[in-house]
């Protein structure tokens, strides 16, 4: 499990496929209930994830769509959201969000007691869900200013190729975006979401920005990647989890 020191203080950890019970192509810590794997061991690759951050948490995750949509929790849900962030201001809920390459980002203001998880893909970071999350926790009594964000591991620059198309995409929502492409193949870039999410933070007013710099397709030993996973045609790709609460 990995840890930002920007977070110290407040429970968190962002977990990759270590330490789990799932074996075949999914071997490891899989905590995603959309994959293929034995349900039996999804929940105690859980159970076993909220013991290591917050012990006796319950977990509450949603069913990510890559999306701006951000969830304020009080309690455990009957049923998982639709969204892809979570912000709450009560002890003893873990929030978790899932990823496989996509940017896992962990946000406190701890003098407020407001936390939250954002799941960060391409998708949902040019569509704002960070600043969703930030606004949601704001409606809770956090000041942004005051807030700390933790990004996790994710695809990384030299792992991530997009093409040409991906590239406009950006570049005509802000023409300042073009800083977060570098060039690779003929027709094709390479792409900072790491960077791009920080950014995205900091224009946010959040003052305190740690990225871990890890890269979820290139260690394979350490991390699930559905780049990978499909590069190489397996049938299947286990998601690791990030959790944040209040003790």
């Amino acid at each position: 499990m990995w840890r930002a020191a920007a977070l110290e203080g407040v429970a968190h950890g962002f977990l990759g496929r270590r330490g789990g019970v799932s074996t075949g192509v999914c071997h490891g810590l899989n905590v995603g209930l959309g994959s293929g794997d034995d349900p039996d061991a999804i929940a105690e690759n859980r159970r076993r994830a909220v013991a290591a951050v917050l012990p006796d948490a319950a977990l509450v995750t949603c069913y990510q769509i890559h999306s701006a949509e951000c969830i304020t929790v009080t309690d455990v849900p009957a049923e998982r959201p639709r969204g892809d962030a979570l912000v709450t201001d009560r002890p003893g809920l873990a929030l978790g969000i899932l990823t496989a390459d996509c940017a896992p980002v962990l946000l406190a203001d701890a003098e407020a007691g407001v936390v939250g998880a954002a799941h960060a893909g391409w998708k949902g970071a040019i569509g704002g869900v960070t600043d969703a999350t930030i606004a949601a926790m704001e409606a809770l009594g956090a000041k942004a200013e005051r807030i700390a964000a933790a990004i996790g591991p994710c695809i990384a620059r030299t792992s991530y190729e997009v093409d040409e198309t991906f590239r406009r995409r950006f570049e005509t929502d802000d023409p300042a975006n073009e800083r977060f492409f570098f060039d690779g193949r003929a027709g094709h870039a390479q792409f900072d979401l790491e960077a791009y999410v920080a950014h995205r933070l900091a224009a946010a007013g959040v003052r305190r920005i740690e990225a871990l710099g890890h890269d979820t397709y290139a260690a394979e030993d350490d991390f699930y990647s559905f780049r990978r996973a499909t590069h190489r045609g397996e049938p299947d790709y286990g998601r690791q989890v990030a959790i944040i609460g209040l003790s």
